[in-house]
């Protein structure tokens, strides 16, 4: 967690998206919604969570609400949708007032149906407490009492956000988002910034409103930074896959829906003569490429776990690729057998505590990708990144290396965020030479 200060202020810049989605996403907005939300109002109290420091002698912080009001993105996510960039997009997309549509209040505000509000809930709190935690009108009172169980308020509708799995679901419901709320290629086409998202890294982005010490991990179990990277990327892997499986999602008209494919495929100069081939895809230039981002960092996960099923996840994803060269059907085969392939690993994945020679092995996994040329995407290359990043943390924050190499590293991840800073700008040369040299040893 230490070595994050420093690159916060590049990833802001870099990663501000939201939108694709899945069936476990879905399943976590309903459970966020399954009680009443009684408002930010219920939990601000001075004597709760609205002191102005933290409390000595207490299991939480009790100024979580002063730190979500100062410092965390998701206070103002409502207030975005009044300034000029959303009015432009929502005017595009004929849909009036931003601050009213439903389809922008989805993932900038707590927009659960009206019969699920209490008295002092305020949509312009944005994604309030209750957004992530669940609705509080059973465990409210309950969890404020030492002696009631952690487990006993999951029981009363609070969402078990210390479970990577369910945490991975319900931030990729915006972040990727479902089949009711999918940020679509035509909303992006509006103006809506790029989708991006990595559960590790965007949960420490800004100041938590928590600390990991040994009265959480008593509490709700260990804290793993590796795991959740793991974790959201198999998730995030599986979202892409479902959207792309789902026939009201997945296609508009005579087009598969273009979100779920990549960008950097299309939108570049015509003048651009970069393009170069990815290994054993059988893709070539002029053709539209599944953005596989998390897909490729899903495998470097299973380097540490399992190397066959890595190997088994990297020809089943260029099955897939070569796949949608043929037809929607073979597509379609292709997709439901990689998922069914990485539901299956997932369970392992979120078992496995990701230390010492595991995140050797995924570090250089990640680095002989790079070398190979296999992140030539730029949403690829981004995730990269992060994921060194993680495993870097990780490093760091069980002593396996000192400060002064932990800020050499630092300076040596700045340089590869440094690379991804324009997106339009973006080289896989630089890239590459700035990758050199993550390993710690």
């Amino acid at each position: 967690m230490k070595l994050r200060t420093g690159i916060v202020a590049v990833l802001a810049c870099l990663l501000p998206g939201l939108g694709l989605g899945s069936a476990q996403a879905a399943g976590a907005v309903e459970a966020i919604a399954a009680h009443k939300h009684l408002g930010v109002a219920s939990c601000s109290n001075s004597v709760c969570h609205g002191a102005s420091q933290a409390f000595r002698d207490s299991h939480v912080q009790q100024n979580e609400f002063a730190i979500w009001q100062e410092t965390d993105p998701h206070a103002k996510a409502y207030a975005i949708l009044g300034n000029a960039q959303s009015k432009s997009i929502a005017a595009k997309l004929g849909l009036g007032d931003p601050t009213q549509a439903k389809v922008c209040l989805d993932c900038h505000a707590d927009n659960v149906p009206a019969a699920q509000r209490g008295e002092r809930f305020q949509l312009s709190d944005g994604v309030g407490c209750e957004a992530c935690h669940g609705g509080a009108e059973q465990w409210l009172n309950a969890h404020a009492d030492k002696k009631v169980a952690h487990a006993d308020n999951l029981a009363k509708g609070m969402y078990a956000t210390n479970d990577p799995v369910q945490r991975a679901q319900l931030c990729l419901s915006c972040h990727m988002g479902t089949r009711e709320r999918m940020i679509t290629h035509r909303i992006m086409g509006a103006g809506h910034p790029r989708l991006s998202f990595e559960l590790d890294t965007f949960t420490w982005l800004g100041r938590p409103h928590y600390t990991i010490d040994a009265d959480w991990i008593e509490r709700k179990g260990e804290w793993n930074g590796v795991r959740d990277w793991a974790v959201g990327q198999g998730v995030a892997a599986i979202n892409l896959l479902d959207q792309l499986t789902d026939p009201k999602a997945g296609w508009q008209g005579i087009f598969p829906e273009l979100v779920l494919f990549d960008c950097y495929a299309c939108h570049k100069r015509m003048s651009d003569k970069s393009w170069g081939p990815r290994q054993g895809t059988g893709l070539g230039p002029g053709v539209v490429r599944l953005n596989d981002s998390n897909l490729a960092m899903f495998r470097h996960v299973l380097a540490a776990v399992d190397k066959g099923a890595e190997q088994r996840v990297l020809e089943q994803t260029r099955a897939l690729h070569r796949a949608t060269t043929e037809s929607r059907d073979a597509t379609l085969a292709a997709a439901r057998a990689l998922r069914a392939t990485l539901e299956g690993l997932l369970p392992r994945v979120a078992a496995t505590k990701f230390e010492g020679a595991s995140l050797d092995i995924i570090l250089a996994d990640i680095e002989a990708d790079a070398a190979r040329g296999e992140y030539r995407d730029y949403d690829a290359a981004e995730q990269a990144a992060m994921a060194a990043q993680s495993v870097i943390v990780a490093y760091e924050n069980s002593g396996a290396i000192d400060k002064d190499r932990a800020a050499a590293l630092k300076g040596r991840l700045d340089g590869v965020y440094a690379t991804l800073k324009d997106e339009n700008a973006w080289n896989l040369a630089s890239f590459q030479a700035a990758m050199k040299g993550l390993r710690p040893r």
